[in-house]
């Protein structure tokens, strides 16, 4: 069973109805997760993490169980800005102004965006397997080109990407989870599997993810250029998969102290998935940072 002994709660965000397990006892500790996984993919390391902390693992609006409200031309709905505040407000809702915070792929970004736009919420942030969004668009060449082309492909106008994604969710999964991690496909449980297909294969999450794409490319970089001058006051810890596109491409401490002050990181052994492929090391590097 996985989340053994955490409850489940939808609770209220800034713009949409989030849903969450939480567990254990401790400083509170919120976990998001990226595409095209749900907070299923903490389901190796929340138990662990959750005998120190009080651990919160939410959808984010569009993915998994949240809501997903309907977007707007300007794809602000769907904008690391808008998903913060929902984040924000969710742990206000459970009684923590002020958390510790980790986020994977484009819950990462989400964490980036959240700990400049409320610094007094955030004691400590993680972002895992990524580097800042508008350095990534502003170092494209055919290495990184090829190998994030789902970043293009995904903001395509609608309905493009979501009739083909549409047309075998299952495969379209599949085959992400299988060429963005160094593993075979053994290091994702079956139930975790079976989750993130059921999520997945509803019309309406695959229209939200390519929405947080489409406002990766357009309003995401509209914000990031007007703060570019900021940087994230509290302690940054940076993990990627030392097998994988991250770090072959770019120097990724490097990328994120320009953004942060206080940083430090290393590479796993493994590709992206780093809570599943290398659930040991996350564990310890998370639990060490956030202890």
């Amino acid at each position: 069973m996985l989340f053994e002994g955490f409850e489940t709660r939808r609770i209220a965000g800034a713009g949409a109805e989030i849903f969450c397990r939480i567990g254990g006892s401790g400083p509170p500790l919120l976990l998001l997760h990226g595409y095209p996984q749900t907070h299923v993919m903490w389901h190796k390391v929340a138990p662990r993490l959750a005998e120190k902390f009080t651990v919160i693992c939410a959808d984010l609006r569009g993915y998994g169980d949240s809501e997903k409200p309907e977007s707007d031309a300007a794809h602000r709905v769907y904008s690391k800005r808008a998903t913060a505040a929902d984040m924000v407000r969710v742990m206000q809702a459970l009684g923590y102004p002020r958390f510790r915070l980790a986020g994977h792929d484009r819950g990462g970004r989400v964490s980036h965006r959240l700990a400049l736009d409320f610094p007094a919420a955030v004691e400590r942030v993680a972002v895992l397997d990524i580097i800042p969004t508008l350095t990534l668009f502003n170092t494209v060449n055919q290495t990184v080109a090829t190998a994030y082309y789902h970043w293009f492909f995904l903001a395509q106008p609608s309905p493009h990407p979501e009739r083909m994604i549409g047309a075998d969710p299952d495969y379209y999964l599949e085959s992400k989870l299988r060429a963005w991690s160094s593993a075979a496909s053994e290091i994702y449980a079956p139930e975790a599997l079976a989750e993130y297909k059921r999520c997945f294969r509803d019309p309406r999450c695959i229209h939200a993810t390519c929405e947080d794409y489409r406002a990766g490319a357009s309003i995401d970089l509209e914000d990031d250029r007007a703060d570019s001058h900021m940087r994230v006051e509290a302690p940054f810890l940076v993990l990627w998969g030392g097998n994988g596109a991250m770090q072959k491409n770019y120097d990724v401490l490097g990328t994120w102290r320009e953004k942060a002050r206080d940083v430090r990181g290393e590479a796993l052994p493994c590709g992206h998935f780093l809570p599943e492929e290398a659930p040991e090391e996350t564990f310890r590097a998370l639990n060490a940072f956030f202890a």
